[in-house]
């Protein structure tokens, strides 16, 4: 049963508010930091799940506060508009006070886990949030963060995908079409909103739109606009850690090795060839392991050990290993080495045990982190991308933005 839940997480298709939530970790010592793509709704308030391990049995005294965001130009930043009072109620600061220790493991970690919102702190208005983690109640000593959206649903939102783009037909490219239904908006100037696209979760590849290509009675039109052409990228490539003695799906195989695990991937090559369809997650990752009553706790910590075939090093830019497993961000955590004796990008990483998506991405020199896979697994207009649409409005005069639509769609 465990082995069918995993792939049923896995392969399940998201629908509804189901959409971006980012994490970032700066301090070395905390890893998996967990939480699902969800955007939550004023409407229903669930609660984000929110947990990482801290690799020691040490105990830390964390806390978090919650801040909410505002753009600036092309820049999202802290809204100093607004006092804490004006969007939380309760307290504006709490302590994680629930963790576990590791069991049996062959690298000791402590589970750190909470909810938000939650009885002692609440959101009251929609928007864009980032939740900081910080440590001995310095909040300057910040460990990790989550943004996280809240959404009043105003609006209704329409939109597809096609593959016959301004630019080629059925080629590499995929095209995003949508209108946005703004009856319930008092709506004055549409230059108030202030639209943002997204695709599997990326930032390195979003869109930002602050006005339509067509404005109709009640409805904003965003269509045959040439900033909503993407890359239709390629399926995520996959690898299934659950097991500390035999390799799953994508690894070569399993060795243990002066106390640690090692999952060695099977080798990758640039992708050669017409497109292959292949299930995936779109970028995200399940945590995972056999033998075990908690995976919290009982899992073990593995060393994965990433290969990609290439005669020669590319000196025009750098190769990194996307997905959520990495924040689907670029840094020193991600991006690969080359091996001039192996002929090979290389990448090693400390991952708990699970399932994961990922991805070869390029970013060349000067384009600011952003990347493309054409170089690395190439691109098709066949593959299946998760599209997520934000609609925020802002009428003039107001001190926050309002998020007051997200749709998702493949």
């Amino acid at each position: 049963m465990r082995r069918i839940r995993l792939i049923l997480v896995l392969l399940g298709v998201c629908a509804g508010l189901f959409a971006q939530t980012h994490t970032r970790i700066y301090n070395e010592q905390v890893r998996t930091l967990r939480v699902a793509r969800e955007v939550l709704s004023l409407e229903d308030m669930k609660p984000l799940q929110i947990s990482f391990d801290e690799m020691s049995h040490d105990v830390h005294m964390y806390s978090f506060t919650v801040q909410s965001l505002e753009f600036r130009g092309e820049r999202l930043e802290v809204n100093q508009s607004l006092l804490s009072s004006e969007y939380l109620h309760g307290f504006t600061t709490q302590d994680i006070v629930n963790y576990e220790h590791s069991m049996n493991t062959s690298r000791e970690y402590t589970h750190y886990w909470f909810e938000f919102p939650n009885e002692d702190m609440q959101i009251t208005k929609s928007g864009l949030y980032r939740l900081t983690i910080y440590e001995d109640g310095n909040p300057d000593n910040k460990v990790a963060e989550v943004d996280f959206c809240v959404v009043e649903p105003l609006v209704k939102i329409e939109g597809k995908v096609r593959a016959n783009t301004d630019i080629e037909l059925n080629g590499r490219y995929q095209q995003v079409d949508f209108d946005v239904n703004t009856a319930a908006l008092d709506l004055r100037n549409p230059q108030d909103v202030r639209v943002v696209v997204t695709q599997n979760n990326r930032l390195d590849n979003a869109v930002e739109l602050t006005q339509p290509t067509y404005l109709e009675t009640s409805r904003l039109r965003y269509i045959n606009n040439k900033a909503l052409i993407f890359e239709g990228g390629n399926e995520y490539h996959h690898f299934d850690a659950f097991s500390c003695f035999y390799a799953g799906t994508g690894i070569d195989r399993v060795v243990y090795e002066l106390g640690d695990y090692h999952a060695l991937l099977f080798a990758n090559e640039p992708a050669q060839g017409e497109y292959i369809h292949e299930f995936d997650s779109d970028g995200r990752f399940v945590v995972n392991a056999e033998r075990t009553n908690d995976d919290d706790t009982e899992a073990e910590y593995m060393w994965v050990h990433w290969t990609l075939a290439v005669d020669k090093p590319w000196l025009d830019g750098s190769v990194y290993v996307g997905g959520e497993l990495f924040g689907n961000e670029l840094g020193l955590k991600n991006r690969m080495q080359y091996d001039a004796e192996r002929k090979c990008y290389w990448l090693t990483a400390l991952v708990k045990q699970g399932g994961y998506d990922f991805q070869y991405w390029f970013s060349g020199k000067g384009t600011q982190n952003k990347t493309t896979t054409q170089r690395t697994d190439g691109s098709y207009w066949q593959t299946e991308n998760e599209y997520t649409i934000y609609v925020f409005w802002r009428p003039f005069g107001a001190r926050y933005d309002r998020l007051v639509g997200v749709q998702t769609f493949h």
